[in-house]
């Protein structure tokens, strides 16, 4: 039976190989420097994880879980709070991918929960386990008094809009993010 938790932090390398499958290899090469490679960029990001005060912390993941495996994720956090969430992000790159994102766009705003990596393992998809963890994210915007959730979806990537809209999400605005065109959708 697959079971909707909160994220411990023992879970970081499977939650960083989620929100990479999330962000896909291409988005991840995008932001790496010359040199570095996707084993550099998971490096990376399981020691984001691992941290408290990163916009991809355990403490902002909610798991999809099998037993002990970790088959999907969603990573949200408050959009108020991207500026401060985002510096260990910025400050990691320059040291594990060689390159400088203090420039970087926002991609969230203030009053929604960022969904900024929803994933589910390709063997666990169809199964409902992606919109059980929407609603899940959807009780933590509630129980943060956020009146919306937030997300990015590839516009090249009709079945992650598909299922977004399936759940209640509806087209805010275009944007552009990690080298791709999005759609920014809210629920």
């Amino acid at each position: 039976m697959i079971e909707i938790k909160n994220a411990i932090e023992g879970q970081a390398a499977e939650i960083a190989s989620l929100i990479m499958m999330a962000m896909t290899d291409d988005c991840c090469l995008h932001f790496c420097g010359a040199g570095y490679g996707l084993a550099d960029f998971h490096r990376m990001m399981t020691l984001l994880v691992e941290r408290e005060d990163s916009q991809y912390s355990y403490k902002n993941t909610l798991v999809a879980i099998d037993g002990e495996r970790v088959v999907g994720i969603s990573v949200c956090y408050d959009g108020g709070k991207l500026h401060q969430l985002r510096q260990a992000f910025i400050e990691a790159a320059k040291v594990y991918i060689g390159k400088d994102h203090s420039g970087m766009d926002d991609e969230t705003q203030v009053g929604e929960l960022y969904l900024d990596s929803l994933a589910v393992l390709p063997e666990y998809r169809r199964l409902g386990i992606a919109s059980r963890l929407i609603r899940a994210t959807k009780e933590r915007a509630n129980k943060m008094r956020l009146p919306r959730i937030g997300l990015l979806v590839d516009k090249e990537n009709p079945d992650g809009e598909a299922l977004y809209v399936s759940v209640g999400f509806q087209y805010a605005n275009d944007s552009h993010w990690g080298g791709h065109e999005m759609r920014h959708m809210t629920l």
